[in-house]
């Protein structure tokens, strides 16, 4: 397993451990309703140093985003970020990622998942004919996600840019408790508010950062997280985990991320996505909650009344800030409509659920 550079940290705070990603990751500390309470009332950090950074430079940069991608780059400014995905040569999801504008036209960073690393690369690397440059920082570069309403207001003396009005989805690049090129970004998958950090761990840093933080967050309880409470603020918010909700089978208008796929330009598998868009998906991703008893898992088979096997839940937990189950699945489009009854089976029970709009909370 891959370290990160707080892996030891986490290990000296008395984190429970495991394999995430290839690397030894931090699951949870005091437990995960506890630490999915701090992000959505107060503040907390989750080390996703296990996250992929690509830079792509040159002339080039750009179309060759523009190529790879589903979302429109060539909107993106400088200090500007956007969530997009990367469709497969059958409409299919390789991954999805985030593209930081660093200098327009000429410098962009990727964000991508830690699982997809070398396949996004190789993805990436076959359609740079024209040789933009590219890089993969992933290996030196540091991600902490710093979550909650009071995320910022305990970060910001650390900064020397004003991140107390970072509109979401933007980013500013400077120095951050002492250490040079920090972005910081207005992005994170709780929907709790806060930024997540990007840096170099040289000469200290990531030691230098992650004290600061804690030091500055001490009076006002910040909490070190782990992965388990990501995902369960993450999907609280009906927000998408490849591998779960979405991958190489399931489009992005199935997946309900028509809103990233942009038709103004081309890109892979632009041909498909559009003859989908217009005779309509045979199944979306919808939300739903559980109205009986019961909490949904990964595969379980989503049935109508009769029995009938209508989907598949893609992920499902007890939503901590709820208190009662919910989940995302695929279902045949006709029961996808708010308030649709459908049945979970739950160890060969049908348990009753209805389709509602995300997020949940």
């Amino acid at each position: 397993m891959k370290n990160t550079p707080f892996t030891q940290k986490h290990i000296a705070l008395g984190a429970k451990m495991a394999e995430f990603a290839g690397h030894n990751m931090p699951i949870s500390y005091t437990g995960i309703n506890d630490e999915h309470a701090a992000v959505r009332n107060n503040a907390g950090v989750f080390d996703v140093s296990h996250m992929g950074e690509f830079i792509l430079k040159g002339e080039n940069a750009l179309d060759l985003i523009q190529r790879v991608t589903s979302n429109d780059a060539s909107k993106l400014t400088p200090g500007k970020a956007q969530y997009s995905c990367l469709p497969n040569e059958q409409g299919g999801i390789v991954d999805d990622l985030i593209v930081y504008c660093i200098e327009e036209n000429k410098v962009y960073m990727l964000v991508v998942n830690a699982g997809n690393i070398q396949k996004d690369w190789d993805w990436i690397s076959k359609f740079n004919t024209k040789n933009a440059e590219m890089h993969n920082i992933s290996d030196k570069t540091c991600l902490l996600a710093i979550q909650g309403p009071n995320a910022t207001k305990i970060l910001q003396p650390l900064v020397d840019t004003d991140i107390m009005n970072l509109k979401y989805y933007t980013f500013t690049k400077g120095k951050f408790a002492g250490v040079d090129n920090v972005i910081v970004s207005a992005t994170g998958y709780t929907g709790a508010g806060g930024v997540e950090i990007y840096f170099e761990d040289k000469d200290g840093a990531a030691d230098k950062i992650w004290d600061a933080i804690f030091a500055a967050g001490a009076a006002s309880g910040i909490k070190p997280l782990g992965l388990g409470a990501r995902d369960t603020l993450r999907l609280e918010m009906g927000y998408c985990l490849y591998g779960n909700d979405i991958d190489d089978t399931t489009t992005p208008l199935e997946g309900g991320l028509g809103w990233i796929t942009k038709f103004t330009k081309d890109f892979t598998a632009k041909d498909i996505l559009e003859k989908q868009k217009a005779e309509g998906v045979k199944r979306k991703l919808v939300g739903f909650e559980m109205i009986d008893r019961g909490i949904p898992r990964h595969d379980y088979l989503i049935k109508d009344a009769v029995g009938s096997t209508i989907g598949k839940v893609t992920s499902g937990t007890q939503a901590p800030s709820l208190g009662k189950a919910v989940g995302l699945g695929y279902v045949a489009t006709e029961h996808a409509s708010p308030d649709s009854e459908i049945f979970i089976d739950i160890r060969n029970t049908l348990v009753k659920a209805k389709v509602v709009k995300a997020p949940f909370v």
